[in-house]
């Protein structure tokens, strides 16, 4: 099979309402269908929904099926993407949260990114499980009893997990992975203990919001990318230091 295709014949569900982070649907969405799959966009409300870019409107996605009409049956796997907005409604949301867990009851493959695991947390799965996320939503994973990793992708059994936006390309790949069945990458891979608390928000998400007037959607992933790039860089720098500290 043509690696570009190896999600042919496949259905996803990218479960989202309004206020959804822009780059964390399109981005995705885009994806799965270049490898073959049948994307559908399933909301809590018909017509359309409304995105963002980080704090600012951005474009309307038509809803595909309302929750009340779609059957977890009818789809293989299951995308939450994030933003503040998006995961927060679907958190309220009984229906929303049956649905996601009912996928798990299947032992079906869920992807979510950024600010999307507090649904997860939300249905009462979360309890024991390794997840990253949105630093910032780091406390509300941990009491909700999972094992927090700062690391760009976690995959833990049928659930894959990423920071966000400036980890979009390690997300994309292992999301397809994960719904083809293929193995999790190095990079996924789990620990047991909880990573701590950021000391300080991202200088790359600041400064996107502060430019946000003037920028596309285009521009704030690439700052994201940049950012989270130069983030990646000085922890390996430190994680070499120690090392060295310790075989002197």
């Amino acid at each position: 099979m043509n690696g570009r295709k190896k999600l042919a014949g496949q259905r996803i569900a990218v479960l989202a309402t309004d206020g959804f982070e822009q780059v964390e649907l399109s981005v995705p969405v885009t994806a799965l269908k270049a490898a073959g799959a049948q994307v559908d966009i399933v909301s809590l409300h018909g017509g359309t929904i409304r995105g963002v870019n980080l704090n600012k409107p951005a474009r309307r996605v038509d809803v595909d099926r309302t929750i009340e009409e779609a059957r977890v049956s009818d789809y293989d796997g299951l995308l939450i993407p994030g933003g503040f907005i998006n995961p927060d409604l679907l958190r309220q949301s009984a229906m929303a949260r049956d649905w996601v867990r009912e996928f798990d009851h299947q032992g079906k493959p869920i992807a979510t990114l950024c600010h999307g695991p507090w649904l997860l947390a939300s249905t009462g799965l979360a309890e024991g499980r390794a997840l990253t996320s949105w630093p910032g939503v780091r406390d509300d994973m941990v009491n909700a009893g999972a094992t927090w990793l700062d690391q760009e992708v976690v995959r833990d059994g049928n659930w894959l997990t990423s920071r966000g936006p400036q980890d979009m390309v390690p997300f994309v790949r292992e999301m397809i992975q994960l719904y083809a069945g293929g193995p999790a990458g190095n990079g996924a891979l789990t620990r047991r203990h909880s990573d701590p608390q950021r000391e300080r928000p991202a200088a790359w998400a600041t400064t996107a919001i502060r430019l946000m007037p003037h920028m596309s959607m285009g521009t704030v992933l690439g700052i994201a990318l940049i950012g989270g790039g130069l983030y990646a860089a000085r922890r390996a720098g430190a994680g070499t230091g120690r090392q060295g500290m310790a075989a002197r």
